[in-house]
């Protein structure tokens, strides 16, 4: 018999599933395929986290199938041998997915997926997944192209009546190597969790998203908390910015009912746009799909000539620099997976301004970190924050600075750096400073229950700063950054004609 083989990869869902809804008007049975390749585990942005979270979303994604008369099929292994498995004992009619914006290992398995297909006649459909468009040269016609999709009517999961059984196990974290996440705070997986999470958020928690997504405190409150749903595929992208329209609409019309009105649309509106922004920066991946492993300006890093320092590395991601808020954030990002935009591009700043980092091996590390973790995003924003695109503002962030912003009374620093519980609010952000009678008094002394700053944190700014501007010098590096802008650069209206010069300041996620 000849099947339909439906490809799960980061959309693990069954509603808004182009895939899904093609091989529900086939008539041939299908078979659903997971696969955790093993390939994967190894490359040095992915790390158990990722896999853990992807295969309990999956798991729940299976529960949901079984509802419309599916089953799931989960495998391990090779991606092109799991294929040739299948199609000798059914024959693959059909594969169908969603297209993958990934990192560039799986645009390189892709690629060989599509020349087996072509071996074995199978016809491979893969459908557009939220806002990013394929084949693009340049931006001019990006974003009408992406809110002309993000208009299109949402669709529920299709009933089936002829589906390819599973008789296999669903492999667990122990199965691959691997323990169980010992993160805290893990977020509830799968398709539902996700719809509950996007109706608590517009609901209730996006009133103060405005006023406090910049906030690591804050944030986990009124931040929207749907990125790990967005990078397993739970929801789609289509969905939130619907449900997010229908909301603002139902605020306007019931203003005179409802309290703080203005500043809920405000906020629901910086929302809205924040997610048109996570759509074009995974563009920027997808029509340079190697932004994981080269820089946008490579003269720029050649200019720049950073070295690992081992030292300087392990203090950064361990939160032992001797910077208080950011030891703090890098503490709770190793324990919860999860810290928000404003952050993270402190914590890159910090390696690539103060510390002098390498982007790469400091933007891998980060990757295994974050629990959310979207190529598309993160390598476009460790670009930006290091400097390496040659056409963003440098943006060197003071530690000291966030700090007293965002924790001036230093309650999120006592928390996650409880060697500094006792430290008086004065001195919580620079405890260096505390003299000697007050460090044993309080037994916190400086350089023995917490390190000293490991640099100097105004002077190593300042210097990372002088040596970035320097590396951009030179008119090889302008007319590599010329071309970048070109491809690369966000406009909202299509332009005239080429130009060199940009038409739109550009904008940070973070």
């Amino acid at each position: 018999m000849a099947i339909d083989v439906v490809w799960f990869k980061r959309d693990l869902r069954t509603r808004d599933h182009a895939p899904l809804l093609s091989s529900s008007l086939s008539g041939r049975p299908v078979l659903c395929l997971f696969m955790l390749e093993e390939e994967r585990f190894k490359l040095n942005d992915t790390s158990p986290i990722h896999i853990n979270w992807e295969l309990d979303c999956a798991i729940e994604l299976s529960k949901n199938l079984k509802k419309i008369g599916l089953e799931m099929h989960f495998h391990v292994g090779n991606a092109e041998e799991i294929f040739d498995e299948i199609n000798k004992i059914y024959g693959i009619e059909r594969l169908l997915s969603h297209e993958e914006t990934g990192n560039s290992w799986s645009y390189e398995r892709d690629k060989k997926i599509s020349k087996w297909c072509d071996s074995n006649n199978i016809i491979w459909q893969e459908y557009p997944n939220n806002g990013v468009v394929r084949r693009l040269k340049n931006r001019d016609f990006w974003k009408k192209e992406r809110d002309s999709r993000m208009r299109i009517p949402l669709n529920e999961p299709p009933l089936f009546s002829n589906c390819v059984l599973f008789k296999g196990n669903i492999p667990r974290m122990e199965d691959l190597g691997f323990a169980n996440s010992v993160l805290t705070d893990w977020p509830k997986p799968g398709e539902e969790a996700a719809m509950e999470r996007l109706n608590e958020f517009l609901d209730r928690d996006s009133k103060r998203y405005s006023q406090s997504i910049s906030s690591p405190i804050l944030s986990i409150k009124h931040g929207s908390r749907l990125s790990p749903y967005f990078t397993a595929g739970a929801l789609s992208m289509r969905r939130v910015v619907q449900k997010t329209n229908e909301k603002i609409n139902f605020i306007k019309m019931n203003k005179t009912a409802i309290e703080g009105h203005s500043s809920w649309i405000r906020s629901l509106s910086s929302f809205r746009r924040r997610l048109a922004w996570r759509c074009h920066f995974i563009q920027k991946l997808e029509m340079g799909p190697d932004l994981d492993l080269v820089a946008q300006n490579p003269m720029i890093e050649k200019n720049m000539d950073r070295v690992l320092h081992i030292d300087r590395f392990e203090k950064w991601a361990n939160g032992n620099t001797g910077w208080p808020f950011f030891d703090a954030c890098m503490r709770q990002l190793n324990t919860t997976g999860w810290i928000n935009f404003r952050m993270r591009a402190m914590m890159m700043s910090c390696a690539s301004y103060n510390l002098w980092l390498p982007w790469r091996e400091t933007g891998e590390h980060l990757a295994r970190l974050f629990l959310d973790y979207e190529p598309g995003i993160h390598w476009s924003q460790v670009g930006m924050q290091s400097g390496t695109t040659g056409i963003n503002t440098i943006r060197a962030y003071s530690m000291t600075k966030q700090g007293k912003d965002h924790d001036p009374n230093g309650e999120y620093i006592r928390k996650w750096v409880p060697e500094l519980s006792m430290v008086p609010t004065d001195y919580i952000h620079e405890p260096w400073k505390m003299p000697e009678k007050i460090q044993k008094s309080i037994m916190c002394q400086i350089g023995k229950d917490y390190p000293e700053p490991i640099l100097n944190e105004i002077e190593s700014r300042k210097e990372g700063i002088k040596k970035s501007y320097s590396a951009r010098k030179g008119d090889d590096v302008k007319k590599i950054s010329q071309r970048i802008l070109k491809k690369h650069g966000s406009r909202s209206k299509p332009r005239k004609r080429a130009s060199s010069k940009s038409t739109t300041t550009q904008k940070k996620l973070f």
